[in-house]
């Protein structure tokens, strides 16, 4: 697990990977990452939206951007947790993602952005 914390804000990263939805003959790997955001500022918060940044390890890169986490914009109140699971495709058994988040403090309105720390993919008979 990796973590990062931007402005009270933790987000909390695991990953796995999915051999039952993977080929690698044809170069397709599944993995899935499970994020925790956690609110331990003192202020309530809504995440609107994402920015992703994924390395393949063949040298392709692809930027990810849209509304919320998997069709949500969670607010948080102090305290709370959001926790979401997504997956990504890579067409080689290792990989990175990382990115951001656009928040809002609702008291104010003003954003800001939160760190999504760089977390590894990678196919676990890689590492034998």
């Amino acid at each position: 697990m990796v973590t990062a914390t931007t402005k009270g804000i933790k987000v909390c990263v695991e990953t796995s990977y999915q051999p039952e939805y993977s080929s690698p003959a044809q170069l397709h790997f599944v993995f899935t990452y499970r994020i925790t955001i956690e609110n331990n500022a003192d202020y309530t918060i809504k995440l609107h939206r994402r920015h992703w940044f994924i390395h393949d390890a063949n040298n392709t890169v692809r930027e990810v951007e849209g509304e919320g986490v998997v069709g949500q914009q969670p607010i948080l109140e102090p305290g709370q947790k959001h926790e979401y699971v997504s997956g990504c495709n890579l067409r080689s058994g290792y990989g990175k993602m990382y990115g951001t988040y656009l928040m809002e403090r609702i008291v104010d309105g003003k954003e800001f952005e939160v760190r999504i720390p760089e977390f590894n993919m990678i196919v676990p008979f890689l590492l034998n």
